[in-house]
């Protein structure tokens, strides 16, 4: 697909568009202008064409939508391997692709191994990996990314693309939706899809007070973001591998020295340590307003749980903790084992954010607090009382436990002699 358009019958060969490129894109020649792979869709172009020679391919309301067909999801790779969110989203592709008929794709990008981290996707129900390998794909640069997954879109013509929300896909996705001239909705909780192959992309809006419903209608694809922890993984599918006579396959795309040639120029990288997020976490505590006195309790009480300290939006207000550390529509969404809230009233716009939680456990002293609905275990006290004792048990088990450990160890080392 070429997503500028030329028509050299109305040019006057005047000379603005090559002047106002701000990407150098443009050149002139005798029978009109070129356009290079410098181009990035700004549009200054066609806003400063008089003679509205040059015009972008699709328009709002101009596309055939019943030509753009299956869902491509967008396959993050960390630290050399698939980011767990892909898997969520491959998920999620399914669901919505059952309804209306459609295909699940995938695309990934990447340098050297990239083409094997593709054969993991296969068996959870992807009919087709595209698969862009080159050295030159050697950690992330948004052009190159861009350029690459571009290609994938303009040759497969997907109804829809799913990008993982991340600090990757939040770079990655607007380039691309951009290049089409279509909607992008981002940060998504909840997808639907419409008997017309419409995607109706839902997320929290105005602080979380409510939930918004966006549908790109009259353009294609329709991008989406969607939040790491909110979608059910996917399940293996039986039939599907690399196997002989399984369903899915890979294909290897052609990389052009133009698509991994990048305007971004690294000059030195650093390997940072991994911190854990709280949407990885398998033990959440969070505090709410009710428990503003004992907060050096409760990080305690994280730390022997082996998880992380949490809060609610109220107290992230007030100055305790940092957004990384919220809870609910204007933070984080998880999905712990087990999550222990404490004076936490459970308005709806925090329990959106843990009402995946296996486990919740919840103290607060008011009966008529709304968190009681959720929660597997209610216990009607203060924070204060509660505390304590709780920690004292765990302490107690954590020792015997390693009591226990030691032991075991002891008899082993005996063993062995």
């Amino acid at each position: 697909m070429k997503f500028l358009r030329f028509d050299p019958e109305l040019c006057t060969l005047c000379g603005v568009c090559t002047n106002q490129c701000p990407f150098g894109a443009i050149t002139m020649e005798k029978t009109g202008i070129t356009l290079n792979e410098n181009c990035r869709m700004c549009g200054v172009c066609v806003r400063k064409c008089k003679s509205q020679a040059l015009y972008f391919e699709q328009k709002a309301g101009g596309e055939d939508i019943s030509s753009w067909n299956g869902i491509l999801v967008y396959a993050e790779q960390e630290r050399g391997d698939i980011h767990p969110v892909v898997y969520e989203l491959i998920g999620e592709a399914r669901k919505l692709a059952r309804k209306v008929g459609f295909s699940v794709y995938a695309v990934i990008v990447g340098a050297e191994g990239t083409a094997k981290n593709a054969e993991k996707l296969l068996p959870y129900g992807v009919d087709e990996v595209f698969v862009y390998e080159h050295p030159g794909f050697a950690g992330f640069k948004a052009d190159c990314y861009a350029d690459a997954v571009a290609d994938c879109i303009s040759r497969l013509r997907p109804s829809v693309v799913l990008v993982g929300g991340t600090s990757l896909g939040r770079s990655l996705a607007p380039r691309l939706s951009t290049r089409f001239h279509t909607g992008l909705t981002a940060d998504c909780t909840k997808l639907e899809m419409k008997a017309n192959t419409d995607l109706v992309q839902i997320r929290p809006a105005f602080g979380g007070n409510i939930m918004a419903q966006i549908v790109i209608s009259d353009a294609r694809p329709q991008f989406a973001t969607v939040r790491y922890k909110v979608m059910d993984r996917a399940e293996r599918v039986a039939g599907y591998g690399i196997e002989e006579n399984e369903k899915g396959k890979i294909t290897l795309c052609e990389v052009s020295d133009a698509m991994v040639r990048s305007g971004i120029e690294v000059l030195s990288a650093k390997v940072l340590e991994h911190e854990r997020s709280i949407e990885e976490e398998e033990v959440l505590v969070v505090a709410g307003r009710g428990a503003v006195k004992v907060l050096g309790e409760l990080e305690e009480l994280a730390n022997l749980f082996g998880g992380q300290l949490c809060y609610t939006r109220p107290m992230i207000e007030m100055g305790y903790g940092d957004t990384a550390h919220q809870i609910g529509l204007s933070g984080r969404t998880v999905k712990p084992k087990l999550i222990l809230t404490f004076g936490v009233s459970g308005a709806v716009q925090f329990t959106a954010g843990m009402n995946g939680a296996e486990c919740i456990v919840a103290v607060n002293k008011d009966p008529q607090a709304p968190i009681f609905a959720l929660a597997d275990l209610a216990v009607e006290d203060e924070a204060e009382a509660v505390l304590p004792t709780l920690i004292a048990e765990i302490k107690e088990r954590k020792t015997k436990t390693e009591d226990v450990i030691e032991k075991m160890r002891v008899a082993d080392r005996k063993d062995g002699e």
